[in-house]
């Protein structure tokens, strides 16, 4: 079985112009022939794990992975344990209302030191925007930047933050704009970190889940928090923020989007990065949202992560020695795979960066895009 399984995956390689040995720096080097079966049993959960225990190498995972994804590797494969595993509980469970505090648990909480070591200085962990910008921070402040105006953001107005993360968009938004906010995220240490972060600014930070909030917003804003909705709950989502926003709002919301409809993730990223995670399709989000808003516009500069991915590698890489004895050498092997994997997916366009520009009622006299 195991030679059976290395003929087939070698011609893959061979196909995707990757050579087993070779010394490019998407060339593979296997180092435990176990990885076949593995591979044939458990796909993209063996392939995650196989790399986390050292079974494979490549110089350049973001190319290697790449190459594999722009061959179209997945059209190749058959149906493996992992994916049939994930795709059931998807069927069966809503696990992302089940376990609501489980992916702020196992991935935002890991460690502030991590997060600060890795993001720019305003601790934004989503996509940045890289228009005629070369740095991560000028990326980033251009990305918030494009929401405010997005937003038509003003002095004194009320505006809520589904999944505000570190708090670094509603202080940015509050120094540059003039607004008062209120942010929630389902992340202990991320609450903890805005707190202790807000600088004097007319912005809080609390502890909860969306579908606890209540009250009325002049502005929603949502950056990389739809991606743990779940399938199950997209209308449930904007009919909360519906109820949550004025008449004369606008919700922008900033998601990861996937290029067709899913019910599950990828087995290996959901076990070890983001549990229950899911990205959303144009088509969910359009059902979601009908009868709930007008779409205003629809923004995609998912080109873009490609390069947000890498900077952060890049930071993680440079950081990597003051956080070794805390994280460990499989977190690193881990963390890399994470990272680099998901450039190689924005960077084949396998997926996208959406921004959505949302209104109850559509704008009077029609809305603006910004870009």
């Amino acid at each position: 079985m195991t030679m059976t399984a290395k003929s087939f995956f070698t011609e893959l390689l061979t196909r995707a112009g990757i050579e087993i040995g070779g010394m490019r720096p998407w060339d593979v080097q296997v180092h435990d022939d176990r990885l076949w079966g593995r591979l044939l049993a458990y796909g993209s959960l063996g392939f995650g794990e196989a790399y986390m225990d050292g079974w494979w190498d490549a110089e350049a995972v973001d190319q290697f992975v790449f190459r594999l994804l722009d061959f179209g590797i997945y059209d190749h494969l058959r149906p493996d344990l992992g994916l049939a595993l994930s795709a059931l509980r998807g069927r069966l469970l809503n696990l992302q209302r089940l376990k609501v505090t489980e992916v702020g648990e196992k991935h935002y909480d890991i460690g502030n030191d991590l997060y600060e070591a890795m993001l720019d200085a305003r601790m934004i962990y989503s996509c940045g925007y890289w228009q005629g910008v070369d740095t991560l921070a000028a990326a980033q402040e251009q990305k918030l930047d494009l929401i405010c105006r997005k937003a038509e953001l003003a002095p004194g107005m009320q505006v809520l933050d589904i999944g505000s993360g570190w708090g670094g968009f509603l202080r940015f938004a509050a120094e540059r704009y003039g607004i008062e906010g209120l942010g929630i995220t389902i992340s202990k240490e991320q609450a903890a970190w805005a707190e202790a972060h807000r600088g004097g600014l007319p912005v809080e930070t609390r502890l909860m889940d969306y579908m606890a909030l209540e009250g009325q917003f002049d502005r929603i804003i949502s950056i990389g928090m739809f991606e743990h909705v779940g399938y199950k709950n997209y209308r449930r989502f904007f009919e909360k923020a519906r109820s949550l926003l004025k008449p004369d709002g606008l919700f922008v919301l900033h998601t990861i989007g996937n290029n067709i409809s899913a019910t599950h993730a990828d087995p290996w990223m959901e076990k070890y990065i983001f549990p229950n995670g899911m990205l959303p399709s144009v088509a969910q989000i359009g059902a979601a949202v009908e009868h709930l808003f007008v779409m205003e516009d629809w923004h995609n500069f998912g080109a873009d992560y490609d390069r947000t991915l890498m900077a952060w590698w890049t930071r993680f890489e440079a950081a990597w020695p003051t956080l070794r004895e805390r994280y460990g050498e499989r977190f690193y092997r881990m963390w890399r795979l994470y990272l680099q994997s998901m450039a190689a997916s924005f960077r084949a366009r396998n997926v996208q960066l959406w921004q959505l520009v949302l209104s109850p009622r559509g704008v009077p006299r029609g809305y603006r895009s910004i870009r």
